[in-house]
């Protein structure tokens, strides 16, 4: 299997599947002398950990961290700190059930990647997904938590602002009630919405989609590259490729389409300190594929959940036509856990684009006037 590492400067590789002894992660090109140990990357994994709630996968993982490599302490250094060589990292699993996937063992489940990925390598880890399933977002949350030591002066910011047909009024979002409760939701007035709608959807034994929207602030100007280095384009890519996204916009992303030209601009005046101050942020913070000092903003749409009770139609490998219901402990709404995976990815990338900004300009910031 081939496309495992994602970054070019800093760059990251996963492995591991979710019924397997343990996955990980190995991050190459985190730069030598940032203070790193267990405790700076296991709260960033405690987000993301499963069984927080009812409306969350039941499977009990501690999700404990441990770094196998790429750093150092001695006198001289009393602080742990990287070393600037590759930092490996690995998470044991602890909680599988194998035996809920046996009746699938054959079968293709409707609407995961069973089927292709049995066409394209003929064998598959049929347990829970194997290398397929969310679980393996555990080891980019890890690799996300370096990614903020490399680039602490931005914030990144995730948040649930859909569950369903339920969506948060934009003029409400605030992003530090986030943790006030077990969505990320940054309306508390969504909140009894949501869990009246994701009770039916559990009880139902079925699943529901969601939207997660994720800002950063602090980037400065210059982050990323026209073409085929855009900040956007690398971004969206990031974000896709987690399980289950199926749309990401920048910015106003769909919505530009029906603005006109005067209301998608950003407008820029002369800020009192001399730096260009924009009158509103259509563009997400990026622009002609470089960060340009606002706030980068994206929007990622998840699917429901594909493992549901209900009898779906289906085939198995034999080609023999069937239904299927899926068992096992899933997310009802995989976009709740999401966050903290959405947080990490844009992390990833940030860290990766502040190094080569630095490698290529020597991470200077051009004003006008100056």
């Amino acid at each position: 299997m081939s496309h495992n590492t994602f970054g070019h400067l800093f760059r990251v590789t996963t492995w591991g599947e979710s019924h397997g002894p343990a996955l990980g992660c190995v991050v190459d090109g985190c730069p030598p002398g940032i203070q790193l140990t267990e405790a700076d990357i296991q709260p960033w994994l405690d987000r993301r950990r499963p069984g927080q709630g009812k409306f969350v996968t039941q499977r009990q993982e501690p999700d404990a961290v441990r770094i196998l490599s790429g750093v150092f302490q001695d006198e001289r250094h009393p602080d742990q700190v990287t070393t600037g060589t590759p930092i490996s990292m690995i998470i044991d699993n602890v909680d599988q059930r194998s035996r809920d996937y046996s009746e699938i063992a054959q079968a293709f489940r409707p609407g995961h990647a069973d089927y292709p990925y049995f066409a394209k390598y003929g064998v598959r880890d049929y347990r829970g997904g194997g290398r397929q399933s969310a679980r393996e977002t555990a080891a980019r949350v890890a690799a996300g938590a370096i990614a903020r030591k490399v680039i602490e002066g931005v914030t990144i910011r995730g948040a649930v602002v859909q569950i369903g047909p339920h969506a948060v009024d934009p003029a409400k979002v605030d992003f530090s009630v986030t943790g006030d409760n077990e969505f990320w939701a940054p309306d508390p007035d969504i909140v009894p919405i949501w869990t009246e709608h994701l009770e039916t959807v559990r009880k139902a034994g079925s699943s529901t989609g969601a939207v997660v929207a994720v800002e950063a602030t602090g980037v400065p100007p210059g982050w990323g590259a026209p073409l085929y280095g855009k900040l956007d384009a690398e971004l969206a890519a990031a974000l896709m490729s987690i399980n289950a996204a199926k749309g990401v916009e920048i910015g106003a992303g769909f919505d530009a389409a029906a603005l006109s030209g005067e209301e998608n601009a950003d407008e820029m005046r002369m800020g009192n300190d001399g730096v260009p101050l924009f009158l509103s942020n259509k563009a997400g913070g990026v622009l002609g594929g470089i960060s340009t000092g606002q706030a980068v903003t994206a929007r990622v749409a998840f699917k429901p959940t594909s493992s549901i009770l209900t009898m779906r139609r289906t085939i198995n490998e034999a080609g023999e036509e069937m239904e299927l219901r899926t068992k096992g402990r899933h997310d009802p709404c995989v976009g709740i856990r999401a966050v903290p995976v959405v947080e990490a990815m844009v992390a990833c990338v940030l860290a990766d684009a502040f190094l080569r900004h630095r490698a290529q300009t020597g991470g200077g910031i051009h004003q006008p006037g100056a």
